[in-house]
């Protein structure tokens, strides 16, 4: 099947990069465009878009899990709404670096994503549910508010910080 960026499926072409390199998922995205985050719960999943600069991401909709096809689907009716050239996966790694259940969950999930033919980046996501969670606090939600955005707030905490990197930090 081939994505938006006609790269999945087609004979003779390289499938877009699942990669945990930030210069190897910018080479990708020459044009640069919208990038959607994503953080992966095991009961929804949390979304946010950024603008085609790079500059700025903000929380979107927090999706609940379900099926594998299912949550597909519904992220590629989020990537054509959107126009979403590129997509972060948060990568829940442990404190010391080392990668778990749940990272390899994340990566499997990346991989999975393949049909939808755009790159996906999987970015450090530790401290993203943290300072999501400080952030919403700051804004005096309630716990219950909270609970309910917290996943997409983090899903932007965690885009926010790939953006920062990809626009001009050192890849």
């Amino acid at each position: 099947m081939a994505g938006p960026l006609g790269g999945a499926g087609a004979a003779g072409e390289n499938p877009p990069p699942v990669t945990e390199a930030a210069a190897d998922f910018a080479a990708a995205l020459p044009a640069g465009g919208v990038l959607m985050g994503l953080d992966l719960g095991t009961r929804t999943i949390g979304t946010a878009f950024c603008d085609a600069g790079w500059s700025f991401a903000g929380a979107g909709k927090t999706l609940p899990r379900g099926r594998f096809a299912r949550d597909r689907a519904a992220l590629e009716a989020l990537v054509a709404e959107r126009r979403v050239r590129g997509i972060v996966v948060g990568l829940p790694l442990n404190m010391d670096g080392s990668a778990g259940p749940r990272a390899q969950a994340s990566r499997a999930f990346a991989r999975n994503l393949a049909p939808i033919g755009l790159p996906v980046l999987l970015w450090d996501e530790r401290w993203s549910t943290a300072a999501a969670e400080r952030d919403l606090i700051a804004m005096d939600m309630s716990r219950a508010r909270r609970a309910e955005r917290i996943d997409s707030h983090a899903a932007a905490v965690i885009l926010q910080a790939a953006i920062d990197r990809l626009a001009g930090g050192v890849l």
